[in-house]
């Protein structure tokens, strides 16, 4: 089955759940591993060879984050990841600016860290707008168009969605926020590494990233910060004056030596990993459709990032078929947690009914899964998919022909 064992004699299921994090890439784990052990050195430090050593390293890995994304490596801040970062892109823009300007853009389906930094400005009185987004999954250029007022200050969109791998018109929204003159930022924690980006080609003004989502250390980020035309952002941390006075604290080296790793070694494996997650998600995608009926895959199939597939059983309870598959690490497109049983809000923008969206699991394929994987997690997927629909009333009234929508359910 390809499970490993974690020496306990337990197996572990397989991994399927890349866009929560990711393993760390051994060739990231060899260049840090000297930095957590002989050089030490606060790379803050400017008065002996510890601490040149360590800036020293510090800067090699500010220049691989900015060559990822065809930056400047003086435009590029470490963070402790990408929810530091878009905390730091957003508030900090907003409040710089407030003086003359207080409204934002954003789309309702970005991650929860972008949502809840707009909803605290909104209590410092800032206006939001959340864009909606088409069935596809992708906002309506002429929407956005529509949405900017004289005080906008930023626009605030997604690369690639974390839980339906859509594909947002990046470039395309960076042109009309240039025309408009308003800074743009991309939360592109889920795309960079994974497809091309560069920031000025796309005209983004402020980019976030973090290192676990790239096969890097779990920790660390950067947020890219365009120095012309110049953005300007009110820290959210005070202290030494590290990074440029936006995120005062020593940078921790060995973290960041690996975020810079897991960027070249990104780069250099981009088009290779690319070819082969999406020939690994044709194949998922393709052999569950072609046994089973009624799965529906949300979000747009052309415009996204292959490694996120996100499909809804119908008539099947997704949490149930999480269960069944407990060999295999995977997530429901709705991240239910016990204490509330609502469906994913990336879903219910995208219009999925209640009962479909309850219905979803996402898979995850990345740099390190196998065919083999694939193949397991596709046999196991069609079984329990149809053993539960077996058990379901639902399923035999539908194999009945009965509409369920016609139905008067009674309230006992």
């Amino acid at each position: 089955s390809g499970r490993s064992g974690d020496g306990g004699g337990a197996l572990r299921p397989l991994y399927m759940d890349v866009q929560a994090t990711t393993p760390l890439d051994p060739r990231v784990l060899d260049s840090m591993l000297p930095y957590l052990t002989a050089y030490y050195g606060n790379p803050h430090s400017r008065t002996h060879a510890y601490g040149w050593e360590s800036e020293a390293a510090m800067e090699k890995a500010r220049r691989q984050v900015a060559d990822l994304i065809g930056a400047d490596s003086r435009e590029i801040i470490f963070t402790s990841g990408a929810t530091e970062s878009n905390n730091m892109a957003i508030k900090g823009v907003a409040r710089f600016y407030k003086s003359r300007k207080k409204h934002i853009i954003t789309t309702q389906t970005e991650h929860k860290c972008v949502l809840d930094s707009c909803r605290s400005l909104e209590t410092e009185g800032f206006q939001v707008t959340y864009l909606p987004v088409k069935k596809n999954g992708l906002i309506d250029l002429k929407e956005l168009e529509a949405a900017f007022q004289p005080d906008t200050s930023l626009v605030s969109v997604m690369t690639v969605n974390n839980e339906i791998g859509v594909k947002q018109p990046i470039r395309d929204i960076g042109e009309i926020c240039r025309v408009h003159k308003v800074f743009f930022h991309t939360d592109a924690a889920q795309a960079i590494g994974k497809i091309p980006m560069d920031v000025n080609n796309m005209k983004i003004d402020l980019m976030s990233i973090s290192g676990h989502k790239i096969y890097g250390p779990k920790g660390v980020g950067a947020i890219y910060v365009r120095r012309r035309p110049r953005v300007r952002l009110e820290p959210l941390q005070s202290g030494g004056g590290q990074e440029r006075g936006l995120r005062s604290g020593t940078v921790p080296t060995p973290l960041a030596v690996g975020l810079g790793a897991a960027c070249e070694v990104a780069q250099q494996e981009m088009e290779y990993d690319h070819k082969r997650i999406s020939q690994l998600a044709e194949q998922l995608v393709t052999k569950i459709m072609s046994e089973v009926p009624d799965v529906v895959m949300n979000g747009d199939r052309e415009h996204r990032y292959p490694g996120c597939i996100n499909l809804s059983f119908a008539y099947v309870e997704g949490e149930s078929l999480l269960m069944a598959l407990k060999d295999v690490a995977l997530s429901s497109g709705s991240a239910c947690t016990s204490a509330s049983l609502e469906p994913s809000y990336v879903l219910r923008a995208i219009g999925t009914d209640e009962d479909l969206a309850h219905s979803s699991i996402r898979f995850g394929i990345g740099r390190f899964t196998t065919e083999e994987e694939v193949d397991y997690t596709v046999q196991k997927c069609i079984q329990h998919v149809k053993r539960l629909r077996e058990m379901s009333p639902l399923w035999e009234m539908v194999q009945d022909g009965i509409d369920l929508k016609s139905i008067k359910w009674t309230q006992h």
